[in-house]
């Protein structure tokens, strides 16, 4: 276990802790209002070789960081890059142990909380089906500010495939409706074999790099504007929550194939041609693979509706929301009822013509 005194941003104005104030570049005082600027970076955003990380030796787990905290000396163990003192307060950032991979870079929050408020009362209001009482539980609900890591890749990529290309042709048919012969125009398609390779670079393949929370439901918050993704400082994450990464870059780069193995798929078929494709096989080889850990910011919100815990989460720069939701029996009763009255309505209709 590692004993960190972590990285404290104290007011200029009133001596407390101050907090990154999402939307701009400044550290900004809770209690006084004072605020400060962030060090502008002293460096750019790297990316690390694969093959590097590879060749390097690596421990079994990442023990747990323990913080003391220099306002209070209280002592906490916890995963997190960034976080509040639990006893005083202050703004606390870890820094680097040496055991695991630092981030590299951060996407800062652009929304505040109650942007972030607006954004999950729309959301709740746009359900369809959803309780009436579900469009005023941004009155109660928990809203934290926190820093989700990822992983971006890049890569070369050269893909042999096979398959085969299919073109479609025309022909008469003959057939009897009612007694009566009639000719209709059926299309049919030959298939030709096809083999081929195509290549392409990838750039910033982004990968959940924690199991905290879903990843297909973090896929869903996207897209992200990797490109305003900044240096890692930690100014841009004090006053607000850091989780570190608990799937590392083989597990990363595993899903990013997954990703890339479906852009190359279009790909292959773009190659192929005709009317119609139909692949087989596709062998892919990386080259030039290098990754590098960035933040991205979430506001992560619950609610109690019914006695039962719901969780959103609010994509801390687009404002885009994903979550679970109850519905509402009797509205989607009353819509199935209203459904099978039209199609009966319809049915009539069409036997009293």
């Amino acid at each position: 276990m590692t004993s960190l005194t972590p990285t404290t941003h104290p007011c200029g104005g009133c001596g407390a802790s101050v907090q990154y104030a999402p939307g701009t570049s400044v550290l900004r005082c809770p209690y006084c209002g004072h605020e400060q600027p962030i060090a502008a970076p002293t460096r750019h955003v790297r990316e690390h070789s694969y093959d590097a990380f590879l060749a390097k030796p690596r421990v079994q787990a990442i023990a747990p960081n323990q913080f003391t905290c220099p306002g209070c000396g209280a002592r906490t163990e916890s995963d997190a890059i960034s976080k509040d003192c639990q006893f005083c307060g202050t703004a606390l950032v870890a820094g680097s142990t040496g055991d695991e991979i630092a981030p590299e870079a951060v996407l800062p929050f652009a929304l505040d909380k109650g942007a972030a408020r607006d954004a999950l009362r729309t959301w709740t209001r746009s359900r369809w089906f959803a309780p009436n009482r579900l469009k005023k539980v941004t009155e109660a609900e928990s809203m934290k500010s926190t820093y989700l890591p990822h992983w971006t890749f890049d890569a070369s990529t050269f893909s042999h495939y096979s398959g085969q290309r299919g073109v479609h042709y025309w022909v008469t048919e003959t057939y009897t409706d009612n007694g009566q012969t009639k000719t209709r125009r059926v299309r049919k398609t030959r298939w030709y074999p096809a083999s081929g390779s195509v290549t392409r670079a990838f750039d910033d393949v982004l990968v959940s790099a924690t199991a905290r929370v879903p990843r297909e439901r973090l896929d869903a918050l996207e897209p992200w504007p990797l490109e305003r993704a900044v240096a890692f400082e930690p100014g841009f994450v004090a006053g607000h929550h850091s989780l570190r990464y608990d799937a590392g870059p083989e597990a990363g780069l595993e899903n990013a194939k997954g990703k890339m193995a479906e852009v190359i798929a279009a790909d292959c078929k773009r190659d192929i041609g005709g009317d119609v494709q139909r692949l087989h096989s596709v062998d892919t080889r990386y080259a030039d693979v290098t990754f590098k850990l960035v933040l991205l910011p979430v506001w992560v919100g619950s609610y109690l509706y019914g006695g039962r815990p719901y969780q959103v989460l609010v994509n801390g720069v687009g404002g885009e929301v994903q979550g679970d939701r109850p519905y509402s029996a009797v509205k989607i009763t009353l819509a199935v009822l209203a459904a099978v009255a039209l199609v009966a309505l319809v049915v009539s209709l069409f036997v009293m013509r």
